[in-house]
């Protein structure tokens, strides 16, 4: 899915809460280590509304962590 979006987007999005950088986990999410929530991405388009973000368990944290990719 990745490379469905274009890599300076990959580059410039951030987070609507606190406008840092996300993490891409695995082409299907992105996350805010920071803010311990997760916007997914649905057909190729990251839904990064700050509603539609999800909080994330201590263990998917160290998950997301591990397994995202940083851009920028």
């Amino acid at each position: 899915m990745s490379s469905a979006l274009d890599p300076v987007l990959l580059e410039i999005l951030a987070c609507p809460q606190d406008h840092g950088p996300l993490l891409l986990v695995d082409e299907v999410l992105f996350y805010n280590p920071r803010l311990r929530c997760a916007y997914r991405i649905e057909d190729g388009i990251p839904v990064l509304l700050t509603d539609e973000a999800r909080s994330v368990t201590d263990a998917e944290h160290e998950e997301f962590v591990a397994r995202g990719k940083s851009f920028g």
